[in-house]
């Protein structure tokens, strides 16, 4: 694994800016931070060279209603490192998941999937889960009302203050 990239205060306001708005200005963003457009354009590609940062479009479910969500709680059958490395790798493969991730206690992954309905959404869990064979037990259940998402991740570690 990679060595985290060293981040200043600087990067950690331009950080949450991004996370704000990706399509702020250099300028602008600059502005906020006390920078130059060139400086942040310079801090912006580092973070993408060192795997920080990608742009992506975040669509908004609820302005497609084709869409349907799904949660999906599993068991592993076998507790091994290789059946577990493949099961992440055929989660990270599947362009239905949205999001997986480890868990802890009776359920070892929860896995997001993005679906084109409930019809689609039982092929992709039969598909995933119930043909794979490690798999123990899994849980599948639908998303009815989208409250809140969200992928803005904090930079920096929270301090406590000393009373």
């Amino acid at each position: 694994m990679a060595q985290p990239l060293l981040l200043d205060d600087f990067d950690h306001r331009l950080l949450d800016l991004l996370q704000r708005d990706a399509s702020a200005t250099l300028g602008a963003l600059g502005d906020a931070v006390g920078l130059s457009a060139s400086a942040v354009q310079r801090r912006l590609s580092r973070y993408r060279k060192h795997g920080l940062l990608r742009q992506v479009a975040v669509l908004d479910p609820l302005q497609l209603p084709h869409v349907a969500l799904a949660t999906v709680l599993v068991t592993m059958e076998r507790e091994t490192a290789k059946q577990h490395a493949g099961f992440q790798a055929r989660m990270r493969a599947a362009p239905e998941v949205q999001q997986c991730y480890t868990l802890a206690g009776e359920w070892d992954y929860l896995v997001i999937l993005a679906t084109t309905g409930v019809a689609h959404c039982r092929e992709v869990a039969d598909r995933l889960f119930l043909d794979e064979g490690n798999i123990k037990r899994y849980e599948t259940r639908l998303v009815f009302d989208v409250v809140k998402t969200g992928l803005q991740l904090p930079t920096r570690t929270t301090s406590r203050r000393r009373r």
